[in-house]
C-alpha cells in the first residue's frame, strides 16, 4: 500500500517548465529526509544515479525508460549521419514508443542546439506531468517533482553561463 504525505507535498512549490527552480535538489532531499521513510528517501536519491533498472519503484523505472528511449533513438539518428554502427552506443532493450522518434528527429532538425535541448526537455516534462497522473500525494508525485527540480536545475546553469567566455573557449 502506497505512503501519502499530503503535508509534505502541499507544502512544496509548484513548478512549471521555464521558471527558476525555488531550491536546490539538494534542498529537496533535506526537506524529504526529515518528512518521510528512509526508504522512499532512497528511492528519490537514485534518481541522480546511473541507469541501473533493477530493483527500481516503477514510477521511477517507466522514467527510466522513456528517457534511455529518447536517448537511443538521438544515438541512433546521430549514428546514421555519422555513418557509424549505432549498436555500441545503444543502452537498455526496452520498447521505444512510436513518436519517440518523432521527438527526437524534430530536436536533432533544429539548427539552434539550445532550443533543440529546450525541445527535448519540454517533452521530458511532458512525460513527467503524464507520470505523475492521479499521483496527487505519494512517493510517485515526488519523483516527478524531484526529476522536473532536476531539469529546471539544468536550465538555470544554462541561463547563468558566461556565453562570451564559452564562445571564445569553443572558437579557439
Amino acid at each position: 500500500m502506497p505512503s501519502f504525505y499530503p503535508y509534505l507535498i502541499s507544502s512544496l512549490p509548484m513548478l512549471h517548465f521555464g521558471i527558476k527552480p525555488p531550491f536546490s535538489f539538494e534542498k529537496f532531499m533535506e526537506i524529504c529526509k526529515d518528512k518521510i521513510p528512509e526508504t522512499d528517501v532512497n528511492f528519490i536519491k537514485l534518481i541522480a544515479e546511473g541507469y541501473a533498472y533493477e530493483g527500481l519503484q516503477p514510477t521511477l523505472k517507466k522514467w527510466r525508460v522513456f528517457d534511455t528511449a529518447l536517448r537511443n533513438e538521438l544515438v541512433k539518428i546521430r549514428a546514421s549521419r555519422k555513418q557509424i554502427d549505432p549498436l555500441k552506443y545503444i543502452r537498455g532493450d526496452e520498447y521505444a514508443w512510436p513518436y519517440i522518434t518523432h521527438i527526437a528527429m524534430n530536436a536533432y532538425r533544429n539548427p539552434a542546439i539550445l532550443e533543440a535541448e529546450k525541445t527535448l526537455d519540454q517533452e521530458r516534462w511532458h512525460m513527467l506531468d503524464e507520470l505523475a497522473t492521479g499521483h496527487y500525494f505519494d512517493l510517485d508525485f515526488l519523483i516527478t517533482y524531484a526529476l522536473k527540480l532536476l531539469i529546471l536545475e539544468r536550465w538555470e546553469r544554462i541561463s547563468r553561463a558566461d556565453k562570451s567566455k564559452l564562445l571564445e573557449e569553443v572558437l579557439s
